[in-house]
This record gives structure tokens, C-alpha cells and sequence, in this order.
């Protein structure tokens, strides 16, 4: 075991990226934890103020977000010092990301239905990171040859070409498969050769006079949702805490 570490993550230059997504995702999990039982009334936990002015917890994680980014800039990938800084820097960023509804919605919708983009987003970062780490490389660069990337024609037409099936995967309203479709290119052609989700930018322009079309996209999503919104709200019940639902928006910060 440690000689595989070594080998597919220290040597490559990994290490800080791993830290980075471990005390990203335990700062989210404790954050979450920590919310929860300042919103029950239980435990030590109360939450920050400064002169009647409630201060969340997505202001001390911008601040490390930044020292942690621009320190592991001027870090080597290999030195300790990229290792604290990736750390400072996973901390961070599961401090803002926790909060980004708030940041998206410029309000205080941490328990609330709109809370929820928070833990998506949060799952989505993990998983974009954890493939990343895996070895997949942006846009399906990784399945080129040595020769195919000294070719400077193919390089750029097989980055064109991905690009171009992310870039449809998204208008047709499909941004998870979108993003995940930069590092697994597999995703983004499923994506991009689906019917698009109605209300997209695809279903309004291209649709209108397709009625077929239009019927079997509206069909096709209804029974997607129906079939995994369930699913997705019981994983973020879990993980956010949501089950735990009081009248109002309660305040979210420790």
C-alpha cells in the first residue's frame, strides 16, 4: 500500500490535491454537523456575532480559500509547503462552498429548499475532484498517445471536438453531465445525442416546431426526475441535514 502511494500520488506530484479534497469534504461534514446541533440547541456550538452582526462561517472560508490559493501558487507540488497550503485551501473552500446557495440566492437560505444547491454543489466538486486525482484529464486529453500529442492538428481538433460536445451537453440543460463531461468525454457525447431538457436554450430555439420532439423531451424528463429526485433529496437529507426541517429559515453559521 505504501509503495502505490508513493508511486500514483506522491511522485506525481498528487499529494496536495488529495489533502486539498480530504479536508474539503471533513470540513464539510463537520460544518454540517456543527449547524445541525447549533439549530437543535445542543452542545457547546453557538453561532458568531460581532456587534449584533451574524457573521457565517463563509467568511472566515474566503479568507483561506485565498491564503490557501495563492500560497500553494508559490508552493512546490512536492515540498511541505504545498501540503499545509492545499490543506488551508480544502478548508476553505468546504467553508464558502457549505454557503454557496447564500452566495447565490444573497440570502440566508441555508436550511431552506434553495440550501439544497449547496450540497449539490459541494457532491459535485468532490466527484469533479476525485476523477481529477483518479487521472482523468480535462476534455479527454488522457486518451491521447505520446504521438497523438506531439500531432499539434490532432491535439487541438480532439480538444475542439470535446469541447464542442460539452458545449452542447450544457445549452441542451444538462450541467451536471456538462461538467463531468470535461474529464470523461464519454458523458458529454451522451449528453450532447439525448434530447434536451425542456426550458433549456436547445428545447426553446430548436423545438418549438418539433412537436414530437417537444412531447418525448417532456415525457423523457418527468420520468427522470420522478425517478431520481427522490433519491437525490433522501442522499442530501443524509449529508445536509435537511430532515431536521424547523418553520422559517434558521441562521447557519458557527
Amino acid at each position: 500500500m505504501g509503495h502505490w502511494f508513493a508511486r500514483n500520488i506522491v511522485e506525481p506530484g498528487k499529494l496536495p490535491t488529495l489533502l486539498a479534497l480530504t479536508s474539503f469534504v471533513v470540513t464539510f461534514l463537520v460544518t454540517r454537523a456543527v449547524t445541525r446541533l447549533i439549530r437543535a440547541g445542543k452542545g457547546p456550538f453557538r453561532n458568531v456575532s460581532s456587534g449584533g452582526l451574524h457573521i457565517h462561517h463563509v467568511v472566515p472560508g474566503v479568507v483561506l480559500t485565498v491564503l490557501g490559493g495563492f500560497g500553494a501558487v508559490g508552493s512546490d507540488r512536492h515540498g511541505p509547503g504545498a501540503a499545509v497550503f492545499a490543506v488551508v485551501f480544502g478548508i476553505g473552500a468546504g467553508l464558502v462552498l457549505d454557503e454557496f446557495a447564500l452566495i447565490l440566492h444573497l440570502d440566508d437560505v441555508y436550511w431552506s429548499e434553495e440550501g439544497r444547491q449547496s450540497v449539490e454543489v459541494v457532491v459535485l466538486t468532490a466527484a469533479l475532484v476525485l476523477l481529477a486525482l483518479s487521472g482523468f484529464s480535462p476534455l479527454g486529453v488522457d486518451d491521447m498517445t505520446a504521438e497523438e500529442r506531439t500531432d499539434r492538428t490532432t491535439f487541438v481538433l480532439t480538444l475542439t471536438i470535446n469541447f464542442l460536445f460539452v458545449l452542447v451537453t450544457l445549452v441542451k440543460g444538462k450541467f451536471r453531465m456538462a461538467l463531468i463531461g470535461t474529464l470523461v468525454p464519454f458523458v458529454a457525447v451522451v449528453g450532447a445525442v439525448r434530447l434536451a431538457r425542456p426550458g433549456s436554450w436547445w428545447a426553446r430555439r430548436l423545438y418549438p416546431r418539433r412537436h414530437r420532439a417537444r412531447a418525448r423531451s417532456l415525457v423523457r424528463a418527468y420520468r427522470h426526475d420522478k425517478r431520481w429526485t427522490k433519491v437525490r433529496r433522501r442522499f442530501q437529507d443524509v449529508i445536509g441535514g435537511f430532515q431536521e426541517r424547523v418553520p422559517g429559515r434558521g441562521s447557519s453559521s458557527s
